[in-house]
């Protein structure tokens, strides 16, 4: 049952690539991209990520190789350890961004420390790391750059012999090559994300570049059952299924992550978004929403919600 009390977005101001995990602990724990260093979120309620506490839990070296233009930061709780992955490189450009890997053995994500695990080896550079488990194996996903034919970013997946190790090849899971992930002057599929339900898992990426109004959500559907490795497991949207929304002053609406209400019965999508066509990529803010599933069990996103609507807030807050 929905909460009688009500919220507006952006739930966070100036927070791109917002990532929220839920853990068992109750307690909802929000990364987003910050210029030179790692902070993380914990906070009791999903609407409260603005107020909840924080800390700096990570700085790089001055002047590494991995110090610069830090990205896209994921926590995940892998085996009863905690992992962040995340995008950096030497200040330079594309060729030198790696998705690197910190562990944390601590029961509570702000205590504890954070070691260091290495860059990951992925076959070409790229951004945009995220795991997932498909049939107790953990698998890698991220963004790689190339020409698809345009120059820009495709999804591959790895498998993984550990949270920090990857083996064998990847493989190409979907390249921008639909007019509507080809927006903004490059061609983007990046932002890789997961939601497993209904049999199926959804493979949820953004498409077009972040500083444009089209930046959009895309998907790749796959039965839980498939190989992920094999391409032709999955099944690609034709069209966007989240994207931006003139009318109610929303835009550029991407790189999201999932989550669940504090009762664990409905299902919100987190993502960034813009206030207007051509805003400064540095406004790109957090926003919330509710969604539900289709008929035939896919999920529906809907439309974004405008800025000065009230939305009542998730079930159990």
């Amino acid at each position: 049952m929905a909460g009688t009390e009500t919220f507006r977005n952006p739930i966070v101001t100036r927070a791109a690539d917002p990532w929220v995990l839920r853990h068992t602990d109750g307690n909802y724990y929000f990364m987003h991209t910050q210029s030179g260093g790692l902070g993380l979120t914990k906070s009791s309620r999903l609407t409260g990520l603005a107020q909840g506490r924080k800390k700096i839990i990570w700085s790089p070296e001055p002047g590494g190789r991995y110090s610069y233009n830090l990205w896209a930061p994921e926590i995940h709780h892998l085996d009863g350890t905690w992992y962040i992955y995340f995008t950096a490189n030497d200040g330079g450009g594309d060729e030198s961004r790696r998705i690197c890997v910190l562990e944390n053995r601590a029961a509570d994500p702000l205590e504890g420390e954070w070691v260091w695990k290495g860059a990951l080896p992925t076959p070409v550079p790229g951004l945009d790391g995220t795991v997932v488990t498909v049939q107790d194996q953990l698998y890698f996903l991220y963004a790689g750059y190339g020409h698809f034919p345009d120059y820009g970013s495709a999804i591959y997946i790895m498998r993984m012999s550990n949270p920090w190790t990857l083996e064998g090849d990847h493989v190409l899971l979907t390249a921008p090559t639909l007019d509507w992930e080809k927006q903004g002057g490059m061609a983007i599929n990046e932002g890789p994300v997961t939601l497993h339900r209904n049999g199926r898992i959804y493979l949820v990426y953004s498409a077009s570049t972040t500083w444009s109004e089209d930046y959009a959500l895309g998907m790749l559907t796959m039965e839980e059952s498939a190989d992920p490795m094999e391409p032709s497991s999955w099944t690609k949207s034709p069209v966007p299924v989240f994207r931006k929304s003139a009318e109610n002053g929303v835009y550029a609406t991407g790189h999201n992550s999932f989550t669940v209400s504090p009762d664990g019965e409905e299902d919100w999508i987190v993502y960034h978004a813009l206030p207007a066509p051509g805003a400064d990529a540095g406004l790109r803010a957090t926003c919330i929403q509710r969604f539900t599933w289709k008929k035939d069990g896919t999920p529906d996103f809907g439309i974004p919600v405008s800025a000065g609507e009230d939305i009542a807030s998730p079930s159990g807050e």
